[in-house]
């Protein structure tokens, strides 16, 4: 790519995870103009399930769909003169290079191949026992070589998820390590590519408000038009589905960071000076970012395998919930006590309703789960102690899956580096290989001072008890055993309220598993947004699956279901900027399901695909038990 100062450069997304959309990378190559597209395949927990490939293949440890979507995509991206960059390379970049190339020579397209590796340092040692992988995060200096050098695909093995989109834009651009505007401003519209469709509607607090005007099914993926001063427009493809605005964009902005300062490999950039302005349907421009140099170390992910675990889900219905929750309890930690493991936990989740129309609806979930190192302590022993209580336990007694033996689970570790210890280095199209030197100026990260607060609506406001997400957005995921939670106001009222109202204090008040843990805010003004970080609230990460929702993903609709005194005059505002349609669900009638005699909906739904197992297999739960007046239907 030739340094190019001026005009715009297309860079479209087509995967936020391995797993995504497998018609993405067609549909993006085929739905508009691109110039770059990328690929991020690359989680924590991701880095983990390599990590286990790797050790049944040495030659394995790479993101395979994405040689698959190459079959097709590698021949359109030749004939469009997109170039592809991708961190599928996972734990073996130079073995997905090399797949490439053959997959290349197979279906006849020439095409100039790179790769950037140096990210794996498990080699290096000094990690404690039984670390699977060890991967520095890169910046975008190794991808911005390899494009200079003519690449047309470019491979990685762990870089920042931002770095995909910052390396493209420093080649095409000229950019160098001091353009730290430019590149903070690309690292910017990358965090907001990096996931996809979660910057086109999906997983979006206010969805309900484009049901009735924009086609959620399958929204398009999103792309960046970059600027050489490092702005850019965030939109989609014309007639795909979903919606790009202000919202959307800023829902993204906030997922997985904190403060203001966003520390990168290539740049800090600040979030506190993002402006975002609606640009025309499905634009949304961003502007104003700064950057700074970044920190001297390089962030180091590692994953082990923890421990052992097993889960037994027991269906309670109808009445008397809490007296049956407490006899299988009783009853299980009896048979348990000969050789308890070291972690035990119970939650009852109380799903039930009074007077329920279904079976389903009646019933309430108690969850065990625990964990040892041995799996032994977990496995037999506990699908066991679960299995011999069917007929001697509460009425109805059902679980919602047979219980295994136990499975290992995952751990995630972040440690740190100096950058000048990691051999980031690009493998060019024609085998040479580029040492590539990390950043010659650099900053420690410090916190910022604390912005002012806006001035508050005025005191003596009348209020009404209400859920807090009528007036607020949010988005949550997890970093390490961190939640973070971004929540941000749509107005300069609620935004005055909001910064007021929602403290760390008062946050842990709403989510009371946080109660007990250290909660930081961060107040972002110029998105009208403030950020949580609970530390500690995942455990030891995703992959260990410590809670009931281990990525904390729906963390922040349990905050914005929570019930707040909120000020009439905010509710009156988003009733009339933006109400949102109610789609009532009929009561659908019922019959009798002649497989397992249990009561079954004849609604729309009814003929639905199945994903789990029914509530009830053997239906030994009877109608009495619902304590429903339900009368019976003949066959």
């Amino acid at each position: 790519m030739a340094a190019d100062r001026a005009g715009v450069l297309r860079i479209g997304n087509a995967s936020g995870f391995y797993g995504d959309r497998f018609d993405a990378l067609r549909s993006m190559l085929t739905g508009g103009p691109l110039d770059v597209l990328t690929g991020d395949y690359l989680a924590e927990l991701t880095m983990l399930i390599l990590g286990r490939d790797r050790l049944k293949d040495p030659g394995a440890g790479y993101a395979k769909t994405f040689l698959r979507q190459l079959e097709e995509g590698l021949g359109l991206a030749r004939e469009r003169g997109v170039r592809i960059v991708a961190n599928a390379g996972g734990l073996n970049p130079a073995g997905l290079a090399a797949a490439v190339r053959a997959l290349a020579e197979r279906v006849g397209v020439p095409v100039r191949v790179a790769h950037v590796e140096g990210d794996d340092l498990l080699a290096r040692g000094g990690w404690r026992d039984g670390v699977l992988t060890a991967n520095a995060y890169l910046g975008g200096a190794g991808i911005a070589a390899c494009l200079r050098a003519g690449a047309d695909v470019v491979v990685t093995g762990r870089v920042t998820d931002a770095a995909l989109v910052t390396g493209p834009a420093a080649a095409h651009f000229g950019w160098g390590p001091d353009d730290l505007d430019a590149l903070a401003g690309a690292v910017v519209a990358g965090h907001v590519l990096e996931c996809g469709t979660q910057a086109t509607g999906g997983n979006y607090s206010f969805f309900g408000e484009h049901l009735d005007t924009r086609d959620l099914r399958r929204p398009g993926f999103p792309l960046a038009e970059i600027h050489a001063d490092g702005s850019a427009v965030i939109t989609k493809h014309d007639g795909t589905g979903g919606v790009v605005d202000v919202g959307t964009v800023t829902a993204q902005l906030l997922y997985e960071t904190a403060g203001a300062r966003y520390a990168g490999p290539d740049v800090t950039a600040r979030l506190d000076t993002v402006r975002l302005a609606q640009d025309g349907p499905d634009r949304v421009r961003i502007s104003g970012v700064r950057g700074e140099p970044p920190p001297a170390s390089l962030k180091v992910g590692l994953t082990r395998i923890g421990g052992w675990r097993n889960e037994v889900v027991f269906v309670l219905t109808g009445l008397d919930i809490d007296a049956k929750a407490r006899l299988v309890r009783d009853q299980v930690e009896d048979a348990l006590s000969a050789r308890r493991p070291a972690e035990v936990r119970w939650e009852l989740a109380r799903t039930d309703r009074p007077d329920a129309h279904t079976e389903e609806t009646a019933s309430a979930l108690l969850r065990l789960v625990v964990r040892d190192s041995d799996p032994e302590a977990v496995g037999r022993a506990v699908s066991g102690a679960a299995i011999e209580l069917a007929l001697g336990s509460y009425p109805g007694f059902h679980v919602t899956a047979p219980p295994g033996k136990g499975a290992p689970y995952g751990v995630f570790e972040a440690v740190f580096v100096d950058a000048s210890e990691v051999a980031h280095t690009a493998v060019l199209p024609d085998g040479r290989r580029m040492a590539v030197v990390s950043s010659p100026c650099t900053r420690d990260l410090e916190a910022v001072p604390v912005p002012p607060l806006p001035e508050p609506l005025p005191l003596g406001s009348s209020t009404r008890t209400a859920p807090l997400g009528l007036i607020a957005g949010a988005r949550s995921g997890d970093k390490g055993g961190d939640a973070n939670v971004g929540v941000w106001a749509r107005s300069e009222d609620a935004w005055r309220w909001l910064a007021h109202e929602l403290t760390a204090a008062r946050f842990q008040q709403l989510i009371p598993e946080s109660r007990d843990l250290t909660v930081v805010r961060h107040l972002l003004p110029n998105l009208r947004a403030l950020n949580f970080t609970v530390e500690g609230l995942l455990g030891e990460g995703v992959a260990a699956r410590a809670r009931f929702d281990p990525g904390a993903k729906a963390l922040g609709e349990w905050l914005r279901a929570r019930h707040v005194p909120l000020p009439k005059t905010l509710l009156l505002e988003n009733r009339r900027q933006v109400p949102v349609p109610t789609v009532p669900l009929p009561e659908a009638p019922l019959s009798k399901d002649p497989l397992s005699k249990a009561p079954r909906s004849n609604g729309p739904l009814a003929n639905a695909p199945l994903t789990t197992a029914p509530a009830d297999p053997l239906s030994k739960a009877s109608l009495s038990e619902t304590g429903a007046d339900i009368p019976e239907v003949p066959l």
